[in-house]
């Protein structure tokens, strides 16, 4: 049997934008991506601490170093500049697995990049 678990998590980002004319994705600072275990194209799951909202789409790096958090297409309709986000992935496992696997769990500063 397999099960669901979180496998990265990046905790309390702020959107720095929203691009209703992109096709769509989430935009991640490629430093966050890397710390969260995220890959280009990988399903994220993001909750809106601001609007209660919950919705998927798929992560794209953003240039390193700079912060950005930034919604496309649709998804930037829940969302606004200054909204505090978390980011959340899973990945399937079997059980025995699950109980042994330590997520990746990312706290960024107020300005969207790691602490170093």
């Amino acid at each position: 049997m397999f099960i669901e678990v979180v496998k990265s998590k990046i905790h309390r980002v702020k959107v720095t934008g929203a691009d209703l004319n992109y096709i769509g994705s989430i935009t991640i600072d490629e430093d966050l991506m890397d710390a969260a275990n995220i890959i280009n194209g990988e399903k994220v799951q993001i909750v809106n601490n601001h609007n209660g909202e919950r919705f998927e789409t798929y992560a794209i790096p953003g240039p390193r170093n700079s912060g950005e958090i930034t919604l496309n297409g649709a998804a930037a309709r829940k969302v606004a500049p200054g909204d505090v986000l978390i980011l959340i992935t899973y990945a399937m496992m079997p059980i025995e697995e699950a109980k042994q696997f330590k997520p990746s769990l990312v706290f960024p500063n107020e300005e969207n990049n790691l602490l170093r």
